[in-house]
């Protein structure tokens, strides 16, 4: 059967045997195909660098593959100068000539992004143990959870997580009403405010 889309995904520990075969290829990578720093936004500099391979093809048994990728990421903290590092291993079904290494790490960023949302949304609303399974209730439910999640970030601090901001919503319920400009007497909502 002949695909009509292209898929992107990073590999993680809940497929090991994935994750081993990708992370073998690159034991002894070289020099990156790519290396991308990112300008100081947020208070910190980042650097990737990106590997990718065709080799895993032959042995992966993964449909459509059309290159594996290993992706490092190096973040140095401008405040506190502390660095931290990770390693991203994926797949791709598009061949080097379809993706490059820049476009790769772009749609990587994009796909962090959209997880990482996830994880907001189920860090705060434990949504992975909810109890609405049919109808469209479980969607609907995502779509009230997004929407909130919104309304935080455009009033979030740069130090402060989601999380802290609905702790703090849950003991001053007031600051809803007026983040919402709900009630005639609320006070405005200016980004950042307690």
């Amino acid at each position: 059967m002949e695909h009509q889309a292209h898929y992107h995904f990073t590999v993680k520990g809940n497929q090991p045997t994935l994750e081993h075969d990708i992370a073998v290829q690159f034991e002894n990578c070289g020099t990156p195909d790519f290396i991308e720093v990112t300008p100081a936004d947020h208070g910190r500099i980042e650097t990737r660098r990106i590997w990718r391979s065709t080799a895993v093809k032959a042995y992966l048994g993964f449909p459509h593959v059309g290159q594996a990728f290993r992706i490092e990421r190096e973040c140095v903290h401008k405040k506190t100068c502390k660095c931290s590092q990770e390693v991203a291993l994926g797949i791709s079904s598009r061949t080097p000539q379809e993706a490059s290494p820049q476009r790769v790490l772009e749609v990587n960023r994009g796909h962090w992004a959209i997880e990482s949302v996830h994880y907001i949304i189920d860090w705060s609303f434990d949504e992975d143990r909810g109890h609405a399974h049919t109808g469209f209730g479980p969607e609907n439910l995502t779509r009230l959870r997004r929407f909130a999640i919104g309304i935080l970030k455009s009033f979030q601090k740069p130090s402060q997580s989601i999380a802290e901001m609905m702790r703090t919503l849950c003991f001053r319920t007031r600051l809803v009403f007026d983040y919402l400009h709900m009630t005639k007497n609320s006070t405005p909502a200016t980004p950042g405010a307690d």
